[in-house]
C-alpha cells in the first residue's frame, strides 16, 4: 500500500479527488466493477454508493436574463425543491457516502424561498457546502455565513469589471449594479474570515452571438476585474471560457465552428489579458483558469472533446434540480441525460430506483458521440479510469490521499 499524501491540486484534480481516504473505497468498487464487466464475467450490480458529490438546484427562478446562460431554457418554470424534499435527499444520500454539496445552477439559489434553512440542514449535517450565486440577494448569505467552515465557498457569477459590461453580461431586472453586487460581497468576509470567497469571470470574446444577438466582449477587463476582486476582500479570481448550448443538440459547447485562424487570434488575446491579470492579483488575490481554459490556452481543445464512449463520473457526481436528476451538469434539463425524477433520492426505494436508471446510463450513454462538442471538466479522470480499468494494475496500489476537498 502506497503511502498516504496530501491533495496538492485541490481545485480541479478530480482523479486525486477520488483518491481521497473518505472515497478510495467506493473508486475501487467501482473500477473492480467495471473489470467485471470488461472481461464478461457474470452481471455485477453498480456498487450501492451515493455520488461523493452533487449539484443541487433550488429553484428555477431567476432575477438575471444573462444572455450566455446554458440554462436559459428550463428558467422560471415556476418549479422548486421544497425544504421536506431537500431533508429527505440528505438522510438518505448521507448514510451512502454523499459528502459535498454546490448549490448553483438552473436558477439563482437565493431567491428560494427557504435558502436559509437548506444551508442551515446541510451545514448541520456535516456536509462540505459551495454556493454560487449572482450577488443579488447576500443579505440571505449573511445569515448562514457564520455556520460556513474552512472548506466551504461563496462564488459570485460577476463575469464583468465595469457598469456597462455588468449590464450587458447580466441584464438585472431590479437595476443592480455592480457595485451593488461587490460592496455587500466584501462585508462576508467581516461576518466569517473563513469562507473562500470567489468573484467568477465567464470570459467573452468578440464573436459571440446568441440567437442572432452578439454578446459583449470582457477581454480587456480581466486585470481591471482581478483589481476588484483585491479592493473587495475576494480570494480568488476564475477565469473560465464561454460556453454555448447549441439548440439543436441541447448541448453545451466551446468553440463550435470557430475556425482556427480566428481561435489562435483568440487565444493570444486571452493569454495577453490573462498575464496581466495573474500580475494584478500579485499575492493578494489567487487567478484560477478552469479546466477548459487551460486546454484552450494550449490548443488541446480538440483532445478535450475526445471522450471514452463511457462517462465513468457519472458514479461519482450528479445534478438535482426541480426537474429531476441528470448524470451531468452539461446536460442539465436534457432528457436523454436524466436517470431520476426530483423526488429522485427522497427515499430508499426512490434511491435504488435511480442507481438501477444510472448503471443503464453509464452503460448505454456513448460519451463519445454525446460530448464530442463539450469541453469537458472530467475529461483528465474519465480517461484515467478508462485506461485504468483496462489495465493489469492492481487497486490496492492507488495512493490514498488525505481527505481535504469533496466538491466535483
Amino acid at each position: 500500500m502506497k503511502e498516504t499524501k496530501q491533495l496538492k491540486q485541490r481545485e480541479h484534480d478530480f482523479a486525486a479527488k477520488l483518491k481521497q481516504a473518505s472515497v478510495i473505497e467506493r473508486l475501487k468498487a467501482y473500477i473492480d466493477h467495471r473489470r467485471k464487466q470488461v472481461e464478461g464475467q457474470e452481471p455485477t450490480e453498480l456498487p450501492l454508493f451515493s455520488p461523493v458529490s452533487i449539484n443541487l438546484d433550488l429553484t428555477s427562478a431567476c432575477n438575471f436574463a444573462c444572455p450566455h446562460c446554458v440554462d436559459a431554457a428550463i428558467l422560471n418554470s415556476g418549479e422548486a425543491l421544497t425544504l421536506d424534499t431537500i431533508d429527505g435527499i440528505l438522510n438518505t444520500l448521507i448514510p451512502e457516502g454523499l459528502l459535498s454539496i454546490i448549490i448553483l445552477g438552473g436558477g439563482e439559489p437565493t431567491l428560494h424561498k427557504d435558502f436559509e434553512k437548506v444551508v442551515t440542514l446541510i451545514k448541520q449535517k456535516g456536509l462540505q457546502l459551495g454556493i454560487v450565486t449572482n450577488g443579488s440577494c447576500l443579505e440571505r448569505v449573511y445569515r448562514v455565513a457564520e455556520i460556513l467552515e474552512k472548506h466551504d465557498w461563496v462564488r459570485l457569477s460577476i463575469d464583468a469589471a465595469r457598469q456597462d459590461t455588468f449590464e450587458s453580461m447580466h441584464r438585472p431586472k431590479s437595476g443592480l449594479t455592480l457595485k451593488d453586487v461587490l460592496e455587500p460581497a466584501a462585508r462576508l468576509k467581516g461576518v466569517n474570515p473563513s469562507i473562500s470567497l470567489g468573484y467568477s469571470f465567464v470570459i467573452v470574446w468578440d464573436g459571440i452571438s446568441v440567437n442572432g444577438h452578439p454578446l459583449t466582449s470582457n477581454l480587456d477587463e480581466m486585470a481591471e476585474a482581478v483589481q476588484l476582486a483585491a479592493a473587495y476582500d475576494f480570494d480568488y479570481v476564475s477565469f473560465k471560457p464561454c460556453l454555448l448550448r447549441l439548440p439543436e443538440s441541447e448541448k453545451e459547447t466551446l468553440l463550435h465552428g470557430v475556425k482556427k485562424e480566428a481561435e489562435n487570434r483568440i487565444r493570444q488575446i486571452i493569454e495577453r489579458n490573462l498575464e496581466e491579470a495573474k500580475k494584478a492579483g500579485g499575492d493578494t488575490v489567487k487567478v484560477l483558469e478552469s479546466v477548459n481554459l487551460r486546454a484552450l490556452l494550449e490548443n488541446r481543445i480538440d483532445a478535450l472533446k475526445h471522450q471514452p464512449n463511457m462517462c465513468h463520473m457519472q458514479f461519482f457526481r450528479t445534478v438535482l434540480s426541480p426537474a429531476g436528476i441528470f448524470h451531468c451538469p452539461a446536460f442539465r434539463g436534457v432528457e436523454k441525460a436524466k436517470i431520476g425524477t426530483k423526488a429522485g433520492y427522497s427515499s430508499e426505494a426512490a434511491f435504488l430506483e435511480t442507481q438501477q436508471r444510472l448503471s443503464e446510463s453509464i452503460n448505454t450513454f456513448d460519451a463519445a458521440s454525446e460530448c464530442c462538442d463539450i469541453g469537458c471538466f472530467y475529461h483528465h479522470v474519465n480517461w484515467w479510469l478508462e485506461n485504468f480499468i483496462r489495465s493489469v494494475e492492481s487497486i490496492d496500489e492507488i495512493e490514498t490521499i488525505l481527505d481535504d476537498n469533496f466538491f466535483l
